[in-house]
């Protein structure tokens, strides 16, 4: 489980700071499993909401 960043104030700087540290003990293999993952995610979000690939051009012979 991904530990949790509690702070009292927005702190731009402390939660980017947070990212990054929880990002580099990641190995990365889970890192690319991570972008996979986020990857498959954002796809299927946009087909969900109307946006599905363009059609493919298929060459005449």
């Amino acid at each position: 489980m991904a530990p949790i960043l509690k702070l009292d104030d927005h702190d731009e700087e402390k939660e980017i700071e947070f990212e990054l540290s929880w990002l580099l003990s990641l190995s990365t293999e889970q890192r690319f499993d991570l972008m996979f993952k986020k990857s498959r995610e954002l796809v299927g979000l946009l087909e969900a909401n109307g946006h599905r690939r363009s059609p493919e051009i298929i060459k005449r012979t």
